[in-house]
């Protein structure tokens, strides 16, 4: 007869937290309502558009458990062939978001706009990872925005979009500092929404100005 073996105590209480810790993540998952996405589509500025980035920030969150929600891309879009422009305001519901963490960036969209809780250790992905940001190597703090501060669309006379976002090569975006942080202490490098524009549309170009194509998502619901 085998005598009964005894779990230590320390040892249970590890059980119990590795069993816990998937539902947990899920849990968090389940409610957030913001993130950067952890990967850009790959083909520098060129998302398939609206429709398009808006795709890939559903999918990235139905790959952590977040797919419940209607996701879409913070991304403005300039009046062109006889289309309006489309604010990124206006685009990404009435808030609140919060982040993987459970953290919440902004109770509203003006607020959003104004005094948020945006920072490089809030501003998280999908997987509730940081940002690689400036001082970082690679630096990745770079997002597309297509634009102003205040969340609108930029005028149609100067290319800020990469062509509505189906650019690769000629033309340019304008990006936010998901860190807040930029070569000077500036307004403009502190944005998180409005801090510069790419040196081009494709791939390399988004790294060479400081990013690799990511943006932000907002649950729109």
């Amino acid at each position: 007869m085998h005598p009964t073996m005894k779990i230590p105590a320390f040892a249970t209480v590890a059980l119990v937290s590795l069993s816990l810790s998937p539902i947990a993540t899920a849990q968090q998952a389940s409610n957030m309502t913001f993130f950067v996405t952890s990967v850009g589509i790959g083909k520098g500025a060129d998302l398939g558009g609206l429709a398009g980035a808006d795709k890939h920030c559903q999918e990235l969150a139905q790959a952590v458990g977040a797919g419940n929600r209607n996701w879409r891309a913070y991304l403005s879009t300039q009046a062109s062939g006889g289309r309006a422009a489309v604010n990124a305001r206006d685009r990404i519901g009435r808030g609140p978001w919060q982040n993987a963490k459970g953290v919440v960036i902004a109770k509203n969209v003006d607020e959003l706009h104004g005094n948020n809780n945006l920072t490089k250790q809030t501003s998280l992905t999908e997987k509730g990872t940081v940002v690689s940001g400036s001082g970082d190597r690679p630096n990745m703090h770079d997002a597309l925005t297509g634009t102003q501060m205040d969340g609108t669309a930029f005028p149609a006379a100067e290319d800020r979009t990469c062509g509505n976002w189906t650019k690769s090569a000629a033309g340019s975006a304008m990006l936010g500092h998901i860190d807040r942080a930029g070569t000077a202490d500036t307004v403009q490098q502190r944005s998180w929404n409005s801090a510069h524009p790419s040196r081009g549309c494709s791939q390399p170009d988004l790294i060479s100005t400081g990013g690799v194509g990511l943006f932000y998502c907002f649950a729109a619901n």
